[in-house]
């Protein structure tokens, strides 16, 4: 499996950590860009993913690892403080943190290992704002696993743009989530034709 690896998307303290959301795009903001405030989650979301998906991503990242695969976090983060390094999206929906913000940092219960690549991102697919592709086609990657948030924007960008450049992509079904139930089922069949899908149980077998 050295041929594979795990990406874990945006699963830090800014979308699904105890404080919840809270859009802080840096110390100021764009003068030129609307900059509305970042909703807050729907109710029942932090509970559903704790309750749920949390220990299914547990499950996998204890896997990946024991069995030898690449595991990569990307994380939502600007690499500047105001965020004028944001995608226009990001930008118009107040999407952000900031570079080394508490927000910023992978959740502590999937926290990175020393020597995982963490990859912060200003766009909905990390393919457009950092190295992956040529950190990926570095280490010898062709497979990628993708699981995280939210099913309907970053996990389908990010689904999409790897199978586009060739890899052979698996999204974890149970190990990502959306906002709503409805929006999760919608995505998934989306992107279904760019990837195989699996539940954390049939990913874990492969790897027995």
């Amino acid at each position: 499996m050295a041929s594979t690896a795990l990406l874990l998307v945006d699963i830090q303290n800014g979308t699904c950590g105890p404080a919840g959301p809270t859009g802080s795009a840096g110390a100021t903001q764009p003068s030129t860009l609307p900059h509305p405030p970042q909703p807050p989650r729907p109710a029942g979301f932090d509970a559903h993913f704790q309750a749920a998906v949390l220990p299914r991503l547990e499950q996998a990242l204890g896997h990946a690892r024991s069995s030898g695969l690449e595991v990569i976090h990307t994380v939502i983060a600007n690499l500047t403080a105001d965020g004028r390094d944001r995608s226009l999206d990001y930008k118009r929906s107040g999407m952000g943190f900031a570079p080394g913000s508490w927000e910023a940092l992978v959740i502590e219960a999937l926290a990175p290992w020393p020597d995982e690549l963490v990859l912060p991102k200003s766009s909905s697919s990390p393919f457009n704002s950092t190295s992956l592709d040529y950190l990926l086609r570095n280490i010898g990657i062709t497979e990628l696993v993708v699981a995280g948030l939210l099913s309907d924007q970053c996990i389908d960008h990010t689904v999409k743009d790897a199978a586009d450049r060739g890899y052979l992509v698996t999204c974890l079904t149970d190990a990502c989530m959306a906002e709503s139930a409805e929006r999760h089922r919608a995505a998934l069949s989306c992107f279904r034709g760019y990837c195989r899908q699996l539940c954390v149980a049939e990913f874990i077998s492969t790897l027995v």
